[in-house]
């Protein structure tokens, strides 16, 4: 373990975090890379293999499994789940070296939760408690509360 000055942040000794603004009690596990300016708060499980670009923002009682990217413009709030392999986006038509001004932002609200290997493109927002299945692709906006499937995602049913 990584020489720390909080004594319940775990940051594991092959972990690259060169953040600051990390909550109490957190694990970062082996090959995660968190930039500099993302905030993770208190209480977070980030697996391994993930990476968590600058302009992340992640709320208290995240788990982000393993081989998740959390790319700028992304903002999770308290007690998300996100499923291994989870694919995010954030530039609507991306080309090689040619950047937006401002990144896409998506929401993800307190207690939703996405199923492995979905895929969200960029600007949607997950309502609060909602649940997106495993595989599923995600092209607009989650009402709170429902279970979303397929590709693209439907509306199954309220939960």
């Amino acid at each position: 373990m990584k020489e720390i000055e909080k004594p319940e942040l775990f940051i594991h000794s092959l972990a690259d975090v060169q953040a600051n603004d990390i909550g109490n009690t957190t694990k970062i596990w082996q090959f995660s890379i968190i930039l500099e300016n993302a905030k993770v708060g208190e209480n977070c499980n980030i697996s391994s293999h993930t990476f968590i670009e600058n302009d992340v923002v992640i709320g208290d009682n995240v788990t982000v499994k393993c081989g998740v990217y959390l790319w700028d413009g992304l903002r999770i709030e308290d007690n998300v789940f996100i499923g291994p392999n989870t694919t995010f986006t954030n530039d609507k038509y991306p080309r090689s070296k040619e950047y937006p001004s401002k990144f896409q932002t998506t929401i993800l609200k307190k207690g939703a939760s996405i199923g492995a290997n979905a895929t969200i493109l960029g600007g949607v927002c997950i309502g609060e408690k909602s649940m997106i299945g495993a595989g599923s692709v995600v092209t607009k906006n989650i009402p709170d509360g429902e279970l979303w499937l397929g590709n693209p995602a439907r509306f199954i049913r309220k939960i």
